[in-house]
């Protein structure tokens, strides 16, 4: 063991961005110059600086104050100098755990030269915990005058992140206060969008820009000489499937900032919390759009449905889209071992697993849903094609016809829930009052209030639900005008695609198969994207001009 006297003597040097605010007499410089000379004149010997620039104190992850750490717990050190309480760290609690525990455990000496402090002279250390209590409290109060600035500036518009994510960079004229699209990045953002349309999966993506070696944003943004939030990684191509995830979640991308998309739990934690959507700000229209507001919709939709592998690892298109008539439910995509292709089919995932009694079986081989889809299709879109102003005025008489029957149904079964609503609220009240007067008992009061809660809870979520469905039916007008732009991109669709499927189709229906005849007949209704189910009469009557 090192006799005390050929231990090392630890200058520790820190300062902070605030630091710097406040003037030179906190320099690294001028406190390495004040300590070297205080060791000197004290006679200590094997001087060594630790010197972190650019470290707060409330966090001890510092570089220098890690290594010294380890020296001290080495027993390499016998004295440990700073220029007061504050270099040491801003929270009481864990100063105080290396001042009173670990460095009397290692028999180091400890001195703060401007706080008075010398661990030698035990009397003149009494007020040394009350320094570090305000050494945290100037922490604390700087934190919240950060965290009311940055309200403020969230509040008004500005940008809270300090770089802007992949796909964008600091406008040059503007740094502060606008972003500009960055073209290289923006054609990978475009590519994940399309890829997602096609039906690929974070993983699946991120497995194909490793291969077409795209460097991952770190390694670009590196590349700029824009600061990184992580080291080089070891391989430049290495994306993620979260960070993926993370670009096809990222509303900036339709041109919207997005604030107080996260926050902190404490000024002592460094930890990020994410914020619900309901508690984030959005500010629309704020810098030029990478992804447009159909395509960004749409792979939120996907997005939802995660489609995975069968057991054979093959996958549908369908997978995700495809849904029972009766029941609403998902049909399960079934492959058989031996890769046969054409007995790949659907099945109604009720009647798998509840039985038929619940609902029949709807089954439909996956091939044949694939032509059935790609004729109606194409019926659709020649028909947008050669008749677009009698599709439309088809479509408006259809929905002016049927869509008031049911929007008037819709706002009535609204009214009606609100009105239960408010009756459950006067029930509860009367049982309370039971309760209280002994009417009944306190078992009996909790379960009609559990069953009034149960029931106002399913009404509000109907509620939710009505709203967004009438909200959706008023627009439908313009929905049309939606459809007809999409389908107008497929006038020559030779082959269904995952991305062509994705775009124009939200849903379809399979019906049960009807044998009645001596063959086996079976309807499937498909709900294209804007304006829902076209029935086949429709479209007949639009070609044969009985519409006009």
């Amino acid at each position: 063991m090192k006799r005390q006297s050929d231990k090392i003597t630890a200058i520790y040097c820190r300062l902070s961005r605030d630091d710097e605010q406040a003037g030179e007499s906190n320099s690294i410089v001028n406190q390495r110059a004040i300590l070297k000379r205080f060791a000197q004149d004290q006679g200590f010997r094997n001087i060594q600086f630790f010197v972190d620039d650019g470290y707060s104190g409330a966090n001890f992850n510092r570089p220098d104050w890690q290594r010294m750490i380890s020296m001290v717990e080495n027993d390499q050190i016998g004295v440990l100098i700073a220029k007061d309480m504050s270099r040491i760290g801003r929270n009481y609690l864990e100063v105080g755990i290396y001042t009173e525990v670990l460095f009397p455990e290692h028999n180091v000496r400890f001195i703060a030269v401007n706080s008075g402090v010398d661990s030698a002279n035990q009397a003149d250390n009494d007020f040394t915990p009350f320094l570090n209590i305000i050494n945290e409290f100037y922490v604390k109060d700087s934190s919240k005058k950060v965290k009311a600035s940055m309200k403020q500036k969230g509040e008004s518009g500005e940008y809270l992140t300090t770089n802007p994510p992949y796909g964008y960079m600091k406008d040059p004229d503007n740094p502060k206060r606008h972003w500009i699209i960055d073209d290289e990045a923006a054609i990978v953002v475009r590519q994940i969008f399309a890829w997602c349309m096609e039906g690929f999966g974070p993983s699946q993506i991120a497995k194909k820009l490793k291969e077409a070696k795209v460097d991952c944003p770190t390694v670009h943004w590196m590349k700029m000489g824009r600061n990184a939030p992580a080291k080089t990684p070891d391989n430049p191509y290495d994306w993620a499937p979260r960070t993926i995830s993370g670009i096809l979640e990222k509303q900036e991308y339709l041109g919207h900032m997005v604030n107080f998309k996260t926050r902190k739990q404490s000024y002592k934690s460094k930890k990020k919390i994410e914020n619900p959507p309901e508690a984030w700000k959005i500010f629309e229209n704020t810098h030029e759009a990478i992804i447009d507001a159909d395509t960004f919709e749409r792979v939120q939709e996907l997005r939802k449905n995660k489609r995975r592998p069968a057991r054979t690892g093959k996958s549908n298109m369908f997978s995700g889209i495809v849904r029972c008539a009766d029941c609403k439910e998902k049909l399960y995509y079934c492959t058989s071992k031996n890769f046969e292709t054409r007995q790949d089919h659907f099945v109604c995932s009720t009647s798998r697993k509840k039985g038929t009694d619940v609902c029949d079986t709807h089954f439909i081989r996956a091939v044949v849903l694939e032509e059935g889809v790609l004729q109606h299709m194409r019926l659709v879109i020649s028909c947008v094609a050669s008749y677009e102003d009698k599709f439309r005025k088809a479509l408006g008489a259809k929905r002016s016809a049927e869509a008031r029957k049911e929007l008037s149904a819709k706002k009535r079964t609204l009214q009606k829930s609100e009105n239960r609503i408010k009756e459950l609220d006067k029930l509860f009240k009367r049982i309370y009052e039971d309760m209280v007067g002994g009417v009944i008992s306190e078992a009996r009061f909790q379960m009609l209030a559990d069953s009034y809660e149960q029931e106002q809870e399913e009404l509000r979520e109907k509620i939710t639900m009505l709203e967004e469905e009438i909200q959706n039916q008023e627009d439908q007008v313009e929905n049309v005008d939606r459809f007809i732009q999409m389908a107008k991109k497929y006038l020559y669709l030779e082959k269904l695609t995952p991305a062509v499927l994705n775009d124009m189709v939200n849903a379809v229906y399979v019906h049960a198969p009807d044998k009645s005849s001596g063959h086996r007949i079976q309807d499937v209704d498909i709900s294209y994207n804007y304006i829902g189910i076209l029935p086949a009469n429709l479209l007949y009557d639009i070609q044969n001009g009985e519409t006009a």
